[in-house]
């Protein structure tokens, strides 16, 4: 079981033929995303879509942290050619830092 979860937002642009083409692309995400994925310490990683905003939880073990995935995001050429890629389906939302694509949502209610 997971250590953390933790949830997070960001809008794809609200194009009909882009937000396809992206759960296209997500349906066969490409192998070296996956892994890098998975060594950051991400057991679970689940994206939603309604409209054209996404919504994505994770549930990593207790090593994971943000600033570490980055670190390694930043070094890896295939999740950097990823990330252009995506960029081209999604938009920041509208109170994000320049720069800023997913949102770490604030948690306000549990049962």
């Amino acid at each position: 079981m997971a250590a953390q979860k933790f949830c997070l937002a960001l809008d794809l642009k609200d194009d009909q033929n882009l937000i396809a083409e992206y759960k296209e692309l997500h349906e066969n995400v490409w192998p070296e995303i996956k892994k890098s994925i998975q060594d950051s310490g991400i057991e679970v990683l689940d994206i939603y879509c309604t409209g054209n905003r996404l919504f994505m939880i994770i549930e990593g073990d207790e090593n994971f942290s943000f600033e570490k995935k980055d670190a390694a995001d930043a070094a890896n050429e295939k999740v950097q050619e990823w990330e252009t890629l995506m960029w081209k389906f999604q938009q920041a939302l509208p109170w994000a830092k320049p720069g800023q694509k997913w949102i770490l949502m604030d948690k306000i209610f549990h049962l």
